[in-house]
């Protein structure tokens, strides 16, 4: 119960800042260009720092064990969410990517930190790259009707900074190199914008949503309900076949796997010319009926992970 009254108070303070976020684009202190910059910001600085903060770990039998049953598991869970979106929704390829990739970087890496601590970021960091490359290569092909190797580029996709990150995190972690206090004191810093950019970011999309018209569509309805209640419950029942040992681990992938629509729908329906609107729509709806999911979802994991 105490892990899910965090969980509360966590997701209403985010809310709180996407309220920030929502005022400030309103109020025109934050421009359209702006908000590009808050996202550079966020990709190519702070989820980057919190993805190898969360490898500054002391390197043990137990958690090398984490980390191989964490990329397994990931894996299936991730191939589990895009089967089921893509059934659901074959004919709307905007609604399968939102479907299928949830939005573990900006909005569960807090979530995992306040409800475990900043250790279990190191149990997502496979899922975290699993799912990005996953949106560079089936996401762009549903979206664009292209295969999927005509669009993959490896130098791309290892030049990407969640790439890099975790190269550097993976390299910390089994060399066990520690860091001079002040370059890990400014890597925990800047880790921390995350949430608050993340989060501002979401309330500017929120700003551009005819909000009157967006509760209207049945569709959208239909794409959070499979994001965050049906892909979670099958996840859950997955999960529970994973030894109780590994609790952190589990919750940790669960909470992953339970976020709201990932941002980058709106991002790659945008750069390909597709109903960018209709995608920040997912984002946006998901992201305000997850304050009442996710703490659903995990409090029926704590009835089950006895």
């Amino acid at each position: 119960m105490d892990t899910i009254l965090i969980l509360i108070r966590q997701i209403a303070q985010m809310f709180l800042l996407a309220g920030m976020g929502y005022l400030l684009f309103k109020g025109k202190k934050i421009t359209l260009e702006g908000s590009r910059a808050l996202g550079n910001i966020l990709i190519y600085l702070a989820l980057p720092a919190v993805i190898i903060n969360g490898f500054l770990v002391e390197r043990t039998p137990e958690r090398l064990t984490g980390m191989v049953y964490s990329a397994l598991g990931a894996a299936v869970l991730l191939l589990l969410s895009i089967l089921i979106a893509r059934l659901l929704f074959r004919q709307d390829a905007i609604a399968a990517f939102a479907g299928a990739f949830s939005n573990p970087g900006f909005f569960g890496i807090p979530l995992i930190v306040a409800s475990l601590d900043q250790g279990a970021v190191f149990y997502v960091a496979c899922f975290i790259a699993f799912l990005n490359i996953g949106q560079w290569t089936y996401g762009v092909s549903i979206l664009t009707g292209q295969p999927i190797s005509q669009g993959f580029q490896l130098k791309k996709l290892i030049r990407a900074p969640f790439i890099i990150a975790i190269l550097i995190g993976l390299l910390l972690f089994f060399s066990q190199i520690k860091l001079p206090t002040v370059l890990s004191g400014c890597l925990s810093t800047v880790a921390g914008i995350n949430t608050p950019l993340s989060m501002f970011t979401v309330g500017v999309y929120l700003a551009q949503t005819d909000v009157l018209s967006m509760f209207r569509k049945k569709r959208i309805y239909q794409v959070a309900c499979t994001r965050l209640v049906l892909i979670p419950l099958l996840s859950l029942l997955l999960l529970t076949l994973i030894p109780e040992s590994w609790h952190d681990m589990k919750l940790a992938l669960l909470l992953a796997t339970a976020c709201p629509v990932g941002a980058n729908v709106a991002v790659y329906a945008q750069l390909h010319g597709k109903d960018y609107p209709y995608a920040v729509e997912t984002v946006v709806l998901s992201t305000l009926f997850s304050l009442l999911t996710i703490p659903a979802i995990v409090w029926l994991s704590s009835l089950l992970w006895r």
